[in-house]
């Protein structure tokens, strides 16, 4: 795994909302427009980064990461502004990750070498699955074939790349799933994200999934299908380090591992979230979810957030905990008291601690806290005994 260390960076999260369609499991922040101004937003975005370095001067930036929505629509020099602005505004580390999320289609796949001219050194492509049916079901607008063929362009043009896929799809069996991944392995270097299809309110899957229209495997075949991506992925050398997240050693997201292990980060763009320690206090910002809002207050008031709203030291131990548990590596407990003043057993329920630990779902030993494998797989329920 990256290092571990007790400084778990300093993140800039920059969020682009928009996107050509809204997929019908995504309850993102994301939104369809038929004309962007580039040109204000770019000014936007600039402006609100700048009201966040005011206070955070003199912390080093380790890890930029463009996020959304659909970022590769963005324009390329927007997102070389940004990063010459970070560069200016903050001390930036030696071995900076920028990561750009992008979509396979091949009018954005064309514009990787522009995105890498204006700073971008990884990308993360929404995959999502490997075959045509799956996904017109998904609401992808890209096809298998574009898929592989982006791939095959990032890996030619960055040097790290990784790729999403949802599994637990309907209907789909453990063989189908293990063919798909084995697939997958023919193209993913270092970094590969395996998320289980959920259905989140408010998205265009609920309410076929509500009427009974859309049947998900069941808890056991969710539970193979884990299990089978756990065993397949480790064999070929791309371990879980996180719940949903593999990779080779020393591949792992250092901007992801900065959320997990509960670092500073700056939230930029609409509905964006950060988490900032300032005077020795954490505190939580949120930006206004709506576009057009949004762009409207950073051009009034040179941001579009909310007022802050202070974590707590009790609070502050439960993020840690759902965060860190996340990783295979779990959570250092000097961290815990680091961000609360309090050891663990005086933030959890000692005698739920117990029976976690003695049930074989938690480990707690050279310091550290972590989930097993069993665990990891039952990681809400774990989480719901322990900070009950």
């Amino acid at each position: 795994m990256f290092p571990l260390s007790s400084d778990p960076g300093f993140a800039v999260y920059v969020h682009w909302p928009f996107c050509k369609s809204k997929c019908p499991y995504c309850d993102f922040n994301s939104h369809v427009r038929e004309r962007v101004d580039h040109d204000r937003w770019r000014a936007g975005l600039l402006r609100e980064l700048d009201h966040y370095a005011d206070l955070t001067s003199g912390r080093t930036v380790t890890s930029v990461f463009f996020g959304g929505g659909t970022p590769s629509l963005m324009e390329p020099a927007t997102v070389g502004a940004l990063l010459d602005r970070i560069a200016e505004r903050w001390p930036v580390a030696d071995r900076l990750e920028v990561t750009l999320e992008a979509n396979p289609t091949s009018v954005e796949a064309d514009k990787f070498r522009a995105f890498r001219s204006a700073g971008i050194n990884r990308v993360s492509l929404g995959i999502q699955a490997l075959d045509d049916a799956s996904l017109r079901f998904l609401g992808r607008q890209h096809s298998a074939a574009e898929a592989t063929g982006a791939i095959e362009l990032a890996a030619r043009t960055f040097d790290r790349f990784s790729f999403d896929l949802i599994y637990a799809r309907p209907g789909q069996s453990v063989a189908a799933w293990e063919a798909e991944l084995a697939r997958a392995l023919d193209y993913a270097v270092g970094h590969l994200s395996v998320y289980q299809l959920t259905i989140e309110e408010g998205t265009a899957f609920y309410p076929l999934h509500a009427r009974g229209d859309l049947v998900l495997p069941d808890e056991d075949l969710a539970g193979d299908l884990y299990e089978a991506t756990q065993s397949r992925l480790s064999s070929a050398g791309l371990p879980a380090y996180e719940i949903s997240n593999h990779a080779r050693p020393g591949e792992e997201s250092r901007h992801n591992l900065t959320y997990w292990r509960y670092g500073d980060y700056v939230g930029i763009g609409p509905g964006a979230h950060g988490r900032l320690t300032l005077n020795g206090e954490k505190f939580a910002t949120r930006a206004h979810r709506a576009p057009e809002i949004w762009l409207e207050r950073v051009e009034r008031d040179g941001h579009g957030a909310a007022t802050p709203d202070p974590v707590d030291r009790d609070a502050r131990g439960t993020e840690l905990l759902m965060m860190g548990l996340r990783l295979s590596e779990g959570v250092p407990l000097a961290r815990l008291v680091e961000e609360t003043g309090r050891p663990l057993d005086a933030l959890v329920d000692p005698a739920a601690l117990t029976r976690l630990v003695d049930g074989g779902f938690l480990v707690r030993d050279a310091g550290r806290l972590r989930a097993t494998p069993g665990g990891l797989q039952r990681l809400n329920a774990v989480l719901s005994a322990l900070l009950a």
